[in-house]
């Protein structure tokens, strides 16, 4: 909970008006019920109408003040809370994105997801509760236990007799709920995956007729969360019932020990009546401060997650150069093996070398290891062995805008966002309108967006949904080459092309990125066949290493795909 005074110490000037008001507000409410003893006690006896306007009137200022104060004090506290929640967003955010992939990996996106919503939300409540009700309901059981004991010491004791009481019931219940309300939140980390995953395939999920299915898996996970939430707000829920049974048997008490008091003359009913109206303060008070309780419960489990992220260490920290490279080469790798999950080795002892503007083909079986040498190349983890180096120098050894600055990248599975197609290749970058459509034709993606009738102004939906596979690869491979990298990565991005397309997008480069070293990932040895070096990859390890020609002559795997594909003799010609 403390990095939560992290955000706001920014707004303490506005919290300390806020608080001020609330005080003020609060201590004018306390006032009421002492004047109204004072005027049956002292004033009606003298039967002076005037005098009686006079406090009747006070009276009213009084509660005149309290609700202005509690209204200005509660919008300021609203209007706090939103400016820390923002705040709190905004800085878990960008912090989820900077996570390196293997703390993503770790946490889950579901999971990261629900961090950023229901969790924030959990703080955001408390936060905002604690500024209505954490400044109200001390005062008002402080300053109402502190008047009513100079009132009547006695009835003053009967009364706060129930309060160990009632802090032992909310201090047992409170500790018991943030481990449930922590597993609520797991809870709703796997109902998140659920929705984020059917979202994702919907059409998939449509075209083998599998609602009913995944219809059982929600149901799966939202009894689940159900369990967990009805465990927790039946445990949470004793808290008022208990805490309104010992303030009635309270007030009983109070009421039997005065009633003997007044029946021996050492007390008087008007005391009584104005001791019942702090009593009813305090219940009021005590009720708040349960519902606090029980709310902060909620806030401790979520802020624990929040901070769980926030406070995560950069794994990939930026380490000094060994000065042992060759800077002739633009990439290479020395000997570099890496495993996912420390059980098995996903990749061994990979080598390579490529000097600036070569073309490099990886080509295997699903799961062959060939898109994690791009992520170790751009440094989403780092290699258990072995050096991975640009210009020469250690990929650890440069900073995360230098790394990246170098790359264009399509993913297998990249998105699209609900904007136009310009917007979309522009992708936030400083990028001029002849620059983008210079790149989209490179993409051999100008003429089909030049056929809509808005151009490059086209809507794209969310995910690209209104574009055939082919136009949104085309598009991707548009934002990937207009910021004119030095190193272009295509990871299968190539597959919903046809040949004559493919064909024309590798020439494109060719001519427009000489100095550009394309490194292609594919299922397709004629995606590669033209490339400067070509890796053939099974089970994380390099089974063949060369150009085309080399490997039909020296791997009998490449070779067989080849053939397999559109013929040995065809590719060869």
């Amino acid at each position: 909970m403390k990095w939560v005074l992290t955000y706001l110490r920014p707004l303490r000037s506005r919290i300390a008006v806020g608080t001020s008001v609330k005080i003020i507000g609060t201590l004018t409410e306390l006032m009421i019920p002492f004047l109204l003893s004072y005027i049956l006690e002292h004033v009606i006896v003298r039967n002076k109408v005037g005098e009686i306007l006079l406090f009747g009137g006070l009276m009213a200022a009084c509660a005149v003040i309290a609700c202005i104060g509690n209204i200005v004090a509660n919008r300021m506290a609203a209007k706090t809370t939103m400016l820390f929640s923002a705040e709190m967003r905004r800085k878990l955010f960008f912090k989820t994105l900077s996570l390196s992939a293997e703390s993503t990996d770790r946490f889950t996106v579901p999971s990261l997801e629900a961090r950023i919503t229901s969790d924030t939300y959990n703080v955001q409540n408390f936060v905002g509760m604690m500024q209505r009700m954490g400044i109200r309901a001390p005062i008002l059981l402080l300053g109402g236990t502190a008047i009513t004991m100079v009132m009547d010491s006695k009835l003053a004791l009967v009364m706060l007799a129930t309060l160990p009481l009632i802090f032992v019931v909310v201090y047992g219940v409170s500790r018991m709920g943030v481990p449930l309300y922590a597993g609520v939140q797991r809870s709703v980390d796997g109902m998140v995956r659920v929705v984020r995953e059917d979202a994702q395939g919907i059409r998939v999920i449509k075209a083998l007729s599998k609602v009913d299915y995944e219809n059982r898996r929600y149901d799966k996970a939202n009894r689940a969360l159900k369990q967990n939430e009805t465990k927790a707000g039946v445990i949470m829920g004793v808290v008022n019932p208990i805490m309104t049974l010992l303030m009635n048997l309270g007030i009983v008490a109070v009421i039997a020990v005065s009633a003997y008091f007044v029946a021996n003359g050492s007390s008087s009913a008007t005391t009584v009546i104005a001791f019942m109206q702090y009593f009813t303060l305090i219940s009021m008070a005590m009720m708040s401060l349960s519902r606090m309780f029980v709310m902060y419960t909620k806030c401790a489990a979520s802020a624990g997650r929040i901070a769980l992220v926030m406070e995560k260490e950069d794994e990939l920290t930026v380490c000094e150069d060994d000065g042992k490279g060759d800077p002739s080469y633009h990439v290479s790798f020395e000997q570099v093996s890496f495993s996912y999950l420390g059980k098995r080795k996903d990749l061994r002892d990979i080598s390579f070398s490529l000097k600036k503007g070569e073309t490099l083909g990886i080509i295997g079986a699903t799961g062959s290891g060939k898109s994690t040498i791009l992520r170790l190349l751009m440094r989403f983890y780092d290699a258990d062995s072995g050096r991975i180096r640009i210009r020469g120098k250690d990929v650890r050894s440069y900073t995360k805008d230098e790394l990246t600055s170098l790359f264009g990248v399509v993913f297998q599975n990249d998105f699209l966002y609900a904007d136009t197609i310009e917007e979309n290749i522009r992708f936030g970058r400083e990028i001029s309108t002849e620059d983008i459509a210079e790149a989209a034709k490179v993409a051999q993606a100008h003429e089909f967006i030049t056929a809509f009738p808005d151009g490059y102004a086209h809507e794209v939906t969310a995910g690209g949904t209104n574009l055939s596979g082919g136009q949104r690869q085309r598009l991707l491979i548009s934002r990937a080459v207009a910021g004119r990298p030095e190193i272009l990565i295509l990871d299968d991005s190539s597959s919903a092309l046809d040949y004559r397309t493919d064909a024309n997008l590798r020439r494109a480069l060719s001519e427009s990125f000489p100095d550009t070293t394309v490194i292609t990932v594919a299922q397709r040895v004629s995606s590669v066949k033209s490339c400067d070096l070509i890796l053939v990859v099974e089970e994380g390890a390099i089974l063949g290493c060369g150009k085309h020609e080399e490997l039909m002559a020296s791997c009998p795997e490449y070779k067989e795909i080849s053939d397999s594909q559109m013929g040995g003799a065809f590719l060869d010609g």
